[in-house]
Order: structure tokens, then sequence, then C-alpha cells
């Protein structure tokens, strides 16, 4: 079994530490923040500082294929989810009469939460795991290295043009840690980069998309005696230039974000929560939701700068180093638009416990944890990148979908009418099937087809406010 070292301790973190322990490794964190995540759940998702966290009070979706590897491997987990009022909901529950059921429909289950409750539930198995040390308080400062002779390749390094160094541990102020594998979770804020260039690594080649993306959040409470939200109308409505989402999460309490193009000169008086109001209840969800008397509870949260980030730290030689691997934000960071980030980053602590005992330190290591990520989350990593490129052009021209993404547009509203096409949808909404394989299902496609032949004149996203209202709505 294997000595794990991880850095960070956000979600991917503590997943990866609370995995590799349960597959019989022992596992160091170490987090630069004092504190661990508490059970105290409105006060620390409110009122914790987290500045290297910048994404920890905006919502969150925890898809199905994250539920799966909570059900799967941490049940635990996702009990004291529930129990801390998270809350489930079957996609196709969207219809009054679900369909019948078929193999899979399982797992397209959303697990309605904030952050916080999963960190709060990770946090606590965590703490009653043996063979795990965590470390508050206690920030990275730099790498132990060996040299190329280090790599592990099992022949001359100087021969191999692909060896590049080999982490074999860290220090902190308090000292040096030896591990047999180094696990980046720190995120893209996190600073490990940094670190493998001071340590004489060669820099990876890093994938960046820009998204043009601003979101704009705001917290509510349902009133009491009032455990679920609406119904209907669909959470999520994307007009030509904004568009809004709702997020149910735990003990009564829900998001509205809206997003717009971060060169709208609506942008900034959306941080004016009664501007914020206002414009969310122009769209069918927003109001909704706040017509059912909900408290706010915060103030409008803003992220911008947003972009979609690749670096699985390997070049067109191979792995630039061994004994350290990404997982989380740290090798991929996506746009929250479509909320993989959670599962992304479960799939990767999932594979790294399962197969730290493999000689870890190698170089074939990890040559095959990036195969496997290149193989396994880089599909999902471009699929995002091309559904942030068609919303960002769309917000910036302000232009209406026509040709294939008139198509695209019709496979969604078509589903909220056709339970086949919903569950084709959420087979790609909750990852347990590549939008090139649902989407491509000839019944699917004559369904949608069919759709589309009966409203000739079909336009996406007509629901909304009009330019004209909106800039009314905006007007401070």
């Amino acid at each position: 079994m294997a000595h794990v070292l991880v850095i960070g301790g956000g979600i991917a973190g503590l997943a990866t530490a609370l995995l590799a322990a349960r597959r019989g490794h022992t596992a160091e964190l170490f987090e630069r923040d004092t504190r661990a995540p508490g059970t105290a759940l409105d006060r620390d998702f409110f009122r914790w500082q987290r500045p290297a966290v910048p994404q920890a009070a905006q919502p969150h979706a925890l898809l199905g294929a994250a539920r799966k590897v909570l059900l799967d491997e941490l049940p635990d987990v996702h009990a004291e989810m529930l129990r801390l009022g998270a809350r489930e909901r079957h996609e196709l529950d969207w219809f009054d009469a679900r369909p019948p059921a078929l193999p899979g429909d399982e797992d397209l289950v959303m697990l309605q939460a904030r952050r916080i409750v999963l960190e709060s539930a990770l946090a606590t198995a965590l703490r009653a795991e043996q063979g795990v040390v965590t470390r508050y308080g206690e920030p990275v400062a730099g790498l132990v290295t060996l040299g190329e002779e280090g790599s592990g390749t099992g022949t001359d390094p100087r021969a191999d043009s692909r060896a590049g160094i080999r982490v074999t541990g860290l220090t902190t102020a308090n000292g040096a840690y030896e591990g047999d594998l180094v696990v980046d979770a720190a995120g893209r804020r996190g600073g490990v980069e940094r670190l493998l260039a001071a340590a004489g690594c060669r820099p990876a080649t890093v994938e960046r998309h820009r998204t043009g993306l601003a979101y704009f959040c705001r917290w509510y409470r349902l009133p009491e005696g009032m455990e679920e939200g609406p119904r209907r109308p669909w959470t999520v409505t994307g007009g030509g230039f904004a568009g809004c989402a709702v997020f149910p999460a735990d003990n009564r309490i829900f998001a509205v974000t809206l997003f717009v193009h971060t060169d709208d000169p609506s942008r900034g008086a959306l941080r004016t929560p009664a501007v914020f109001d206002a414009a969310a209840r122009a769209f069918p969800p927003g109001e909704a939701w706040l017509a059912t008397g909900a408290e706010p509870l915060s103030g409008v949260l803003a992220m911008a700068s947003l972009d979609n980030r690749w670096s699985a730290l390997a070049d067109e030689r191979g792995p630039v180093v061994s004994g350290l691997v990404p997982v989380g934000d740290a090798l991929t960071h996506t746009n929250p638009t479509l909320g993989q980030g959670t599962s992304l980053a479960l799939w990767a602590a999932h594979r790294v416990a399962r197969s730290a005992h493999r000689e870890p330190g190698t170089l074939r290591f990890a040559a095959e944890y990036h195969d496997w990520a290149v193989r396994t989350l880089k599909p999902w990593f471009d699929f995002q990148v091309v559904a942030d490129s068609a919303i960002g052009e769309r917000f910036a021209t302000r232009a209406g979908r026509t040709g294939t993404a008139r198509e695209v547009a019709a496979l969604f509203d078509c589903a909220l009418e056709d339970p086949e096409v919903m569950r084709a949808r959420a087979k790609v909404r909750h990852l347990a099937e590549p939008p090139a394989r649902a989407y491509a299902d000839p019944r699917v496609r004559a369904r949608v087809t069919r759709w589309l032949a009966a409203r000739p004149d079909y336009a996406p996203n007509a629901v909304g406010p009009d330019r004209a209202r909106w800039e009314r709505l905006t007007a401070v």
C-alpha cells in the first residue's frame, strides 16, 4: 500500500484522502486554511472567509456521476449529506407520470445541496478514518524531488527523453514529509505549478479557453413549512443575451443565478440586490421561485474572469513529472455552466485511490494516469468548451439560434415534453453517456425531428425579457 500526501483540503483533497484510506493506503492532507468544514452549515457557508476558494459560496451541482461515486465508495458520506438536509431529485420526475424504468435510470439523480454540505460530510468521515492525518494551517512551501535519475523508468534515464523530475515528498514550515505519491488537489490557484517550476520541472502544456461569461448569484430560503420549491417551470432559461438558473439546495435554501456576457453594459447593475431580483423575476424560473415569498440570505455574489482550463502535467514528450498527479481543478477546471466540476474531481480522486498501490512514483504510473485522464475526463472538458463557446458567442452577438444550434435547442425543449428525449438529455447531463452517443440514437433524433416539424415557427429562447425591458430593469 502507498503513503499519499494530499495538497489541499477542498472537495477533491478530502475525497482523495478518504478514498485512499478506504482502499488501505495511508494519507496526510495539507491545507493552508486553519480549520476544517464543520456542521454549522449556515455559519460556514455565509460567514467563513475562504479567499483561496472563491467558488465556495456559489451554487454547485452534484450530478448523478458524483452521486454514484458516493453510493458505491462512500455510502456513509451520502447518508450524512441526506442527514444534513440534502435532497434528491430524479430527472424523470419532471413528468407527472415517470416513464417505465430502464437500466441506468437509477443514476439520473441530482443530489441537491450547497458545497458546504458535501465538504462537511467528507470532513466528518475523514476525522473518523484510521490512517489519515490532517494538517490544517500548514501550507505546502516546496517539493522534495530527485533528478532525472530518479524517474523510475527502469532504464538509463539519460537515454529516456521523456524522463523528468520525480517528486518524493513535500515541505512545509514544519519540515519535510516523504510519501509514495503526492496529489495536487490545491485547485487552479494552488501554486503547485510554481513549485514544480522552482524544482526544475519543464512546463506542462496547458489548454485554456475564455468563456466570456459573468455570473451573479443570490441565496434565499423558502418560507417556513414549504419544503420544496415550485415543480415547474424548468429551472434553467437562457435568452439571447442573458440567462437565469435556479439551484435548489438543502434545508429549503436555493440560489438564483443570472449570467450575461462580460462586456454587457448591464453587468454592473446586477450587483444591486433590488435590480438583481427584478431582473431574475423577468425569467419564468426566477419569478416562480421568488414569488414564494422566499427570504434573501445574501447579497449578490459575482464571479467572472472564468475559463475552462486543462492541465494534465504532460507535454508532447509525455508526463513532465512522476510521483505527483493532479486532481480536481488542478487537473481540469470547468466553467460552472454544466456543473461538471465535482463529478470530474471525484472520478479523479477515485482513480488515484484505486491505483496508488501500483508503483506510484514511477513514470509509468504518471503516464497511465495521464492516459486515463485524457480518455475519461478530457471529452467532458471538450464538451464544456463547445457549450460555453456557443453561449458566449450568442450573448456577445445577441443573435438567434439557427441551423444546428436551433436543432440543439429543440432537443432540450423537446425533452420537456418527451420522456425518451429527456432520458437522453439526462444521460448527458449526469455524465452517464457522451452526447455523441446519447443524441445520435435514431429514436431520439426521430422524436426531435417530428417535434420540430410540428413547430415550423419554433424560435429558441422565446421566454424571458427582450432587450428593451432588460435595460429598463437594469437601469441604475
